[in-house]
Parts: structure tokens; sequence; C-alpha cells
């Protein structure tokens, strides 16, 4: 077997199985984060991410942002 035949066989493992991979480094992050930090703050930590991820997800930037900014300058400076 030669490198590239080793190689293409690698990516190929890593792409079937990518969900278990990403899982496993996730759990893994978040268990060094257990030991190092502790419970609560790697609890909040993570809650913190997905409710950024939730809302990043959600909200229209350039739009709400120029709503926003609309809403807030009055009539004589537009």
């Amino acid at each position: 077997m030669d490198k590239n035949q080793l190689k293409e066989e690698l990516v190929q493992l890593i792409y079937v199985n990518l969900k278990k991979i990403t899982g496993a480094v996730i759990g893994l992050i978040i268990g060094i984060l257990f030991l190092t930090v502790g419970f609560f703050k790697t609890l909040l930590l993570c809650l913190t991410t997905l409710f950024g991820y939730y809302f990043g997800s959600r909200w229209r930037f350039e739009e709400d942002l120029k709503d926003f900014i609309l809403r807030i300058i009055p009539e004589r400076f537009k």
C-alpha cells in the first residue's frame, strides 16, 4: 500500500465518520473544561455558546441593524 492510497482511505474513513469524530472532539473539549475550570463554569460557557449560536442564526444582521438605527435617529437627521 503506497502513501497516496493510504491517504485516500484515511480521508474516506474520516468523511464517512465525520459526525462521530466531531462528537468525540466536542466531548473531549467539554471534558477538559470540566477538569480545568469546573462544572458550573463549563455549563455557563456551553449555555452562552448555544444562546449565541441560536440568536446569531436567527438574526438578519444588516437589515435588523439598519432598522434599529433608523428607529433611534430622529427624522431630522435622515
